[in-house]
């Protein structure tokens, strides 16, 4: 327990690190810490604010995320720190009411998300001029986005996530702004996405998903060269997506998600020749970090193998691409087959037509290919069956026929991949392809081996003794085609030799039923 006669030796600290351990706290007593300027209790199960801090005039970092902490922000932290507080995380508590009244004129980071925070974000908040990192996300604030917000050079993060703000967007950004994410997925803003977003020249993270923002394609957004993650899934958008207008278009582009809008015409194939990001990336030669920076790793709201979740933390070598659930139509490009470095593909919920593109099997990165619910025609390419790393195959509600590629991953997935492609056969459907039954042997050939049974005394016996030798030498012939490879007219051999057998051995078994 942190008490009076612990801090009575503690009067001259200056940082104090708790975070991690079970902690209480005793609010009895009247010491305080004047000196001290880093406290970190984080993850420390404590339920109430520490009022120790009351007296804390040169406090710079207070962190007391991830606890148990109950109710409304004390008034008297506008207090603390008076102009030195620059780091405030009170994220993961149990927090309620109206945005804390905090003194802003110095803080640069400020986390409040994950609590049940309620009402508008004050206007006060415009105080804070030298504001790097604000994240409010998964509150339930409602009101608009104040405008100051977007006119700050400092800010880098604004996470507004997870709330219930209206109105539309500001719509000046201003220039020389040094915005690396704006996150402000699931809301109910509205209106057109304002153009002045092409002054976010740092801009990394656009995430406008699951809102009610309406308009064409944002295809200017195309000339943002550190451009990774677009996603402006579940809105109003609509119109077809035209040829970009410059020769470098999104060329650091990873995971793009329009999926959920109204979005019509062809699929845009000059888009796909752009995207650099997404080729020949050789994941063994890339260092593996976490999009973000130290203070603030970037998460996503993304559908990822079939399921929509949301990623915490998001891998710089996460590449998808998803148009699902819109009114695209037409073939599928062939370029597709040059981004090598996808992990996901959807493009489900179309009216896409014509063949699949034997150059997606060129992506051999690929754990998830949905392309369910279109007009798909013609055979499943083949070269799908060489894709060693996909997890995840959607392709039912189509018009597929022939036979389903077989191979290692292939042979995992169950009818759920094909349903609704009434051309489709083999396995693991039950429908059989006439390709895997046995032909028949005409007639004649059949009354010849019956008349030189009967002649020659050739029985069920020697039938049976000729088909287990048979089988045999099919076995070792079969064992030496492997260590020396496949000579095709001797496959062809070994497989008319093991027909002719079990022909005889089935006409046999009949014949002697019958006797009987």
């Amino acid at each position: 327990m942190l008490g009076s006669e612990m801090f009575s030796k503690l009067k001259n600290l200056w940082s104090l690190d708790f975070s991690n351990n079970l902690v209480s706290i005793n609010n009895n007593f009247t010491y305080s810490l004047p000196n001290l300027q880093e406290l970190n209790l984080s993850s420390s199960n404590i339920s109430e604010f520490p009022i120790f801090l009351r007296l804390s005039t040169d406090l710079q970092s207070l962190d007391l995320s991830n606890n148990k902490i109950y109710g409304r922000v004390p008034t008297w932290l506008r207090d603390v720190g008076m102009n030195s507080l620059s780091y405030v995380d009170l994220r993961d508590n149990l927090l309620q009411g109206p945005f804390p009244t905090l003194n802003f004129s110095s803080l640069q980071f400020i986390f409040f998300s994950k609590n049940n925070l309620t009402g508008e974000i004050p206007s006060f908040i415009c105080d804070a001029i030298y504001l790097r990192v604000l994240d409010l996300s998964h509150n339930n604030l409602s009101g608009m986005i104040p405008k100051c917000l977007v006119n700050y050079t400092a800010l880098s993060v604004l996470d507004l996530r997870m709330n219930s703000l209206h109105g539309t967007i500001p719509t000046i950004f201003a220039k020389g702004n040094h915005f690396r994410n704006i996150n402000l997925n699931g809301n109910q803003l509205e209106g057109p996405l304002p153009q002045s977003l092409v002054n976010c020249m740092d801009l990394e993270v656009l995430d406008l998903g699951n809102n009610k923002i309406n308009g064409a394609f944002p295809y200017w957004l195309g000339s943002l060269q550190k451009l990774q993650v677009l996603v402006i899934r579940s809105n109003r958008f609509q119109g077809r997506i035209g040829n970009p207008k410059a020769k470098f278009f999104f060329p650091n582009l990873r995971i793009v998600d329009i999926s959920n809008n109204q979005f019509n015409g062809p699929l845009p194939i000059k888009y796909f020749k752009y995207f650099k990001a997404m080729m020949n990336v050789n994941e063994s030669e890339v260092a593996l970090k976490y999009m973000g920076e130290n203070y603030y790793q970037d998460s996503l709201n993304i559908m990822i193998k079939g399921q929509y979740i949301e990623m915490e933390r998001v891998l710089n070598i996460l590449t998808s691409i998803d148009f699902s659930n819109n009114s695209f139509k037409g073939e599928m490009p062939k370029i597709i087959g040059r981004l090598k470095s996808l992990k996901g593909l959807n493009f489900s919920h179309n009216n896409l037509i014509g063949h699949i593109p034997p150059s997606i099997g060129n992506l051999t990165n690929l754990e998830c290919l949905d392309l369910s619910f279109n007009k798909l025609s013609g055979e499943i390419p083949s070269q799908l069956a060489d894709l060693m790393w996909l997890e995840v195959l959607k392709l039912s509600h189509n018009q597929l026929t022939g036979h389903i590629p077989s191979g290692t991953q292939f042979n995992t997935f169950n009818n759920d991949s094909y349903t609704e492609n009434l051309g489709l056969c083999g396995f693991p459907l039950s429908r059989t392809c006439d390709n895997d039954k046995a032909k028949q042997p005409p007639p004649s050939t059949l009354q010849q081996d019956e008349n030189l049974e009967h002649e020659n005394g050739f029985g069920w016996q020697a039938v049976s003794t000729g088909y287990a030798c048979g089988t045999i030498f099919g076995m070792l012939m079969g064992y030496l085609m492997f260590k020396i490879g496949k000579p095709k007219c001797l496959v062809r051999m070994v497989k008319l030799e093991q027909h002719i057998m079990l022909r005889r051995f089935k006409k046999n078994a009949h014949i002697r039923d019958g006797r009987r």
